[in-house]
């Protein structure tokens, strides 16, 4: 399993605001930097670095293959910055779902490929329905860079610093 694909990826994008939409009806997670009320995740990206998007779902992990794991929508890469970012687009119940396949594509992530290399690591769980900041609370924090390394937001604001 190759996250690093160039088949996965899209161009290079250095704007300092862009959109991550979610492809639907089994199409993979793509970015826009011209209609923002399809945006699902803002990528807020000041320093203008470069930064790469792969859609994990449906493309680095084809739907028929692990039918019994999740995987997260995207990744979004430069030299530094390794994030993987789930997109929803619901009102309830969606928390725990989201968490679990950020987890679940963690895992195949380091089952393949070294982190170490990574200064910043997160993974954004991004509800357009709930786009304002929401706490994750400590022993959750706590758990998920304990056991991967790994910050957790969930937020529909990415913060690339």
């Amino acid at each position: 399993m190759n996250f690093f694909d160039q088949s996965c990826q899209e161009p290079v994008i250095t704007d300092p605001i862009f959109g991550i939409c979610d492809g639907h009806n089994g199409a993979k997670a793509f970015t826009d930097r011209e209609k923002p009320e399809t945006w699902i995740a803002t990528v807020k990206n000041d320093g203008k670095l470069s930064l790469t998007f792969t859609a994990v779902d449906n493309c680095v992990i084809e739907g028929n293959r692990e039918p019994n794991r999740g995987r997260c929508d995207g990744m979004l890469t430069s030299s530094e910055h390794l994030f993987f970012v789930e997109l929803k687009n619901q009102k309830e119940k969606w928390r725990e779902h989201a968490i679990a396949q950020l987890e679940s594509t963690i895992m195949f992530f380091l089952d393949n490929h070294d982190a170490s290399a990574f200064k910043h690591k997160k993974a954004f769980a991004c509800n357009k329905k709930h786009s304002r900041f929401q706490t994750v609370d400590n022993e959750l924090s706590k758990y998920f860079f304990t056991r991967y390394k790994f910050r957790i937001d969930i937020q529909s604001v990415i913060l690339v610093v």
